[in-house]
């Protein structure tokens, strides 16, 4: 068996050696606590209900204008397909940024610290 070797009895053991840990600030002074919601603002989560409801404004409005298209009762077909299809591209976005955002959790999960 190797015996370990001792680094202080090497040339330049110097550098080997631990070093004080400098003066760190108090936690309660350096950054505010993370339950902390601005003042001026709203949280994350007030944001993504909005957008959500948002989007189901859109759903609906698409659906409304789609089932007159179909019975024929559209005064304008041409504004009935753009809100289907300004719909279907805010749910196609919705989609993208569920992926992404389950893309970045997972990541968050892989991390090793």
């Amino acid at each position: 068996m190797i015996a370990a070797i001792d680094p202080s009895t090497l040339p330049g053991a110097a550098e080997w050696q631990v070093q004080g840990i400098p003066d760190v600030p108090a936690a309660e002074t350096a950054t505010p606590p993370v339950d902390a919601v601005p003042s001026g603002g709203e949280g994350f989560g007030q944001m993504l209900a909005n957008e959500i409801g948002k989007l189901s404004e859109l759903q609906t409005n698409a659906a409304e204008a789609g089932q007159a298209l179909a019975t024929g009762t559209a005064t304008d077909p041409v504004s009935a397909i753009v809100a289907v299809e300004k719909a279907q591209l805010a749910m196609q976005f919705a989609g993208q940024i569920r992926t992404r955002g389950a893309e970045a959790l997972s990541e968050i999960f892989r991390t090793q610290v």
